[in-house]
């Protein structure tokens, strides 16, 4: 069984390959490209792939308050043990990554996270995104997953497109809200060739049934393509 096969099977997703090997050659460009950029060697150059600002979560930890950043920006490096040569490279790629697919699907909002052991546990991290500001981590527990559509497709490597949050959200999905303009949503995750999770990606849109065939096939092809190229260091 091909690697693609293999996803496609574990996700639950039914996107013609055709589409998605379309979609692969579009990020093997950003590879290319990517070998010729160098390396940030400026603080503030640096500072634009380790850092970024967050919502202040509730007293309880369990929502966003979207209208309040916190004043400490969230710092990557604390996390995934410095700001080294081949994490910054790794960043550098997600971020461009990350660039090309929103050109190419045209979304508000899409996000990169690896699955770590954090000291207050096994957590989804978000290293690369392009839209408002989100929460950084979210807890990789059952418990959490009742109320959050990222955690319950890293616990079940299944895929999870909402066509319209509201209907889902009524019907009583899991839906962890960030963005209340959000009305589609495609989440996807990212697995080795072992099928051992190692992250998801996150995209969304202002717009019901955003994320057709096409659209998927996209995602597919980033998830595949990333999951090899995410920071060392995961346990």
């Amino acid at each position: 069984m091909s690697e693609l096969d293999a996803y496609l099977k574990v996700t639950g997703l039914q996107v013609r390959p055709a589409l998605i090997e379309g979609a692969r050659a579009q990020f093997e460009e950003v590879h290319a490209l990517s070998r010729s950029v160098s390396i940030p060697a400026s603080p503030n150059s640096m500072k634009s792939l380790y850092e970024f600002r967050v919502p202040e979560l509730s007293p309880d930890g369990t929502c966003s308050l979207v209208e309040k950043l916190n004043p400490v920006p969230y710092d990557l490096g604390a996390i995934l043990g410095g700001r080294n040569t081949m994490t910054t490279a790794s960043l550098l790629l997600l971020h461009s990554m990350v660039e090309r697919a929103v050109s190419l699907l045209k979304v508000d909002w899409l996000g990169i996270y690896q699955a770590r052991q954090l000291p207050s546990g096994r957590a989804l991290v978000k290293l690369a995104y392009a839209g408002a500001p989100s929460r950084a981590e979210f807890p990789l527990t059952a418990e959490f997953a009742k109320r959050s559509n990222n955690v319950t497709v890293a616990l079940t490597k299944k895929a999870l497109v909402i066509a319209d949050v509201r209907a889902h959200v009524a019907a009583g999905g899991a839906y962890y809200e960030c963005d209340a303009k959000v009305r589609s949503e495609a989440c996807l995750p990212l697995l080795l060739a072992d099928g051992t999770l190692v992250g998801i990606i996150d995209a969304e849109h202002s717009t019901v049934g955003r994320f057709d065939e096409p659209a998927l096939a996209v995602l597919i092809a980033l998830a595949l393509d990333m999951s090899a190229h995410l920071p060392a260091g995961a346990q």
